[in-house]
């Protein structure tokens, strides 16, 4: 059947394609980048080992190792995290790693806070807010706004910064879950612990004793002192697990405040921990800080799995320098 314009197309012709031979071509991947059997009761590290060379699998081995230089050469590694990862559970690894002197520094949002208090408080978290909600009662926990405000209107009048204040007051009641507590670990080893509120984000800020003057207060003293950090970050390690705004946001920002101020922060290794890809955390932690030199990563899934098999990994790299 003929077209009706006439001028339908013949089929190209394939002949004289030029080609060339496969063993000479450069390619991506090769069978030494293949991935290994598994085997049940292997160790960690032959876990390590039995990894495809490719992709996340690749880039979790370098992070770790990235880890693992900066603590041979005593450089921080600075972990700021949203309050998803205390709800799934990660409170015991993060307070080993800190005793460990894995991690030098915690940073978190006001949610935080929150549930890491009331983890060691009532050894439980996190309500049904779809039902609470129905009746305005989400929220309102008497002894979670009452001992928060509390703690951080004590905190601004001692000039103290929040995360701090809170974990002080956790240690000073003495709760039967303080151990599980990363606030009242970071109080208790002194390790530099932030908080970064949003006011009107967080459950406490609905209650009577939420005083506004003293959470701008003790935060912004708590981004000053993170900015502290920041100016010593060159060769080290900043994470960021679960937070998709704020810690992104507060990170750029001190960032550039110890540059300004004539801080060279410089070579760093950053990376980002989520369950899907977000804007900030890509810009503002994952590529505009290491710009100026160092990388950033990016690592998509649940922070239950992500977080224990990271630093498994860092724990046998930290092993193998012994």
């Amino acid at each position: 059947m003929t077209h009706p314009s006439g001028n339908y197309p013949e089929p190209l012709d394939l002949t004289n394609l030029k080609t060339y031979s496969l063993f000479d071509r450069p390619s991506k991947v090769g069978v030494s980048d293949f991935a290994r059997p598994l085997r049940a009761g292997m160790r960690i590290r032959d876990f390590m080992n039995s990894l495809p060379s490719q992709l996340a699998a690749k880039d979790l081995l370098a992070l770790s190792r990235a880890i693992c230089a900066s603590l041979r050469n005593n450089r921080p590694v600075m972990l700021a995290m949203g309050a998803h990862v205390i709800k799934v559970g990660l409170n015991p690894i993060i307070i080993d790693l800190l005793r460990k002197g894995i991690i030098s520094s915690i940073s978190l949002n006001g949610a935080g806070i929150i549930h890491d208090c009331e983890t060691a408080m009532a050894g439980k978290t996190s309500e049904d807010v779809a039902l609470a909600l129905k009746d305005g009662s989400f929220g309102a926990a008497r002894e979670t706004g009452e001992f928060i405000n509390r703690a951080i209107t004590d905190a601004a009048d001692q000039e103290t910064g929040l995360g701090r204040g809170v974990g002080m007051a956790l240690l000073k009641q003495g709760f039967q879950y303080n151990h599980m507590s990363i606030l009242a670990t970071c109080a208790e080893l002194d390790v530099p612990v932030t908080v970064h509120v949003a006011v009107g984000t967080d459950i406490i800020h609905l209650h009577p004793a939420a005083d506004g003057a003293a959470i701008g207060k003790t935060s912004h003293l708590d981004f000053r002192i993170f900015s502290t950090l920041v100016s010593r970050l060159s060769g080290g390690i900043f994470l960021n697990v679960g937070s998709a705004v704020i810690l992104p946001e507060v990170f750029l920002k001190a960032l550039t405040l110890v540059r300004n101020l004539g801080h060279e922060v410089r070579e760093i290794t950053t990376a980002n921990f989520d369950f899907i890809r977000h804007y900030r955390p890509l810009t503002n932690v994952v590529h505009r800080p290491t710009l100026e030199g160092g990388r950033g990563f990016h690592f998509t899934g649940h922070h239950e799995l992500m977080i224990p098999l990271l630093f498994s990994f860092v724990l046998e790299g930290i092993d193998g320098m012994k």
